[in-house]
């Protein structure tokens, strides 16, 4: 039942953090793939922050939920196209893939400014992984100041995907690195508030190295639909 594996997983993310002497982080439900039903289970079991990989999938599932379940919150976590921003920035609440100034422009110029700003965050490549989305290190600065500077934008931190290993220690150094990342980040930019690291089989050693929210979609949901 939805309500049973909502309280597994927040009990899971409990003990993790008492564990590690962290706060609790906010749980994000990745809920891409999965039918408007099954979304609007886990919102009846009070969940009400659901990510999603894709705009036009996103869009569809907020047009079915949102005159039932209007507080739901939508996060982006997928890379988003530049010719996507303008359907982006009007289904999203959060932006959490926000890795190159063109995006931050386009996601600006689209947002309508009778509404709040669209929370954003940078995704951070922290490895520096072939293929992978994501700014440099080294290019956060100049991408923060830009967020930054957009009224239509609110910048609230960073995400990132760490490389795939089968142990999740070895995600450990990825996921300090990018804590060191945010702390710089917060220290420069009010308004920085969100650490958005951690998966399923990893959240445990994310939720340690200061991650304040983490995104599980399978303890949740079940298995992605064939």
């Amino acid at each position: 039942m939805p309500a049973d594996r909502l309280r597994t997983v927040l009990q899971r993310i409990v003990n993790a953090a008492d564990a590690a002497g962290r706060p609790p982080p906010a749980l994000l439900a990745v809920s891409k793939t999965h039918p408007p039903e099954a979304v609007a289970a886990l919102a009846a079991a009070g969940q009400r922050s659901f990510g999603e990989n894709y705009v036009q999938e996103a869009a569809a599932k907020r047009r079915a939920l949102g005159e039932a379940h209007p507080s739901l919150q939508w996060h982006l976590i997928g890379y988003l196209q530049s010719n996507k921003a303008a359907l982006a920035a009007e289904v999203f609440d959060w932006v959490q893939s926000v890795d190159r100034p063109s995006v931050a422009a386009a996601l600006a110029r689209h947002r309508d400014p009778a509404r709040s700003p669209l929370n954003v965050l940078i995704q951070v490549n922290v490895e520096d992984e072939a293929g992978k989305s994501g700014c440099r290190p080294d290019e956060l600065p100049a991408l923060a100041e830009r967020v930054a500077d957009e009224p239509r934008l609110a910048l609230r931190g960073l995400m990132s995907l760490p490389v795939p290993h089968p142990d999740p220690e070895q995600r450990r150094p990825a996921f300090r690195r990018m804590r060191v990342l945010f702390d710089e980040l917060a220290a420069r930019h009010a308004g920085v508030d969100t650490l958005s690291m951690g998966m399923s089989d990893d959240f445990a050693v994310a939720i340690a190295e200061g991650s304040t929210l983490v995104r599980i979609g399978t303890a949740l949901f079940g298995p992605r639909p064939g």
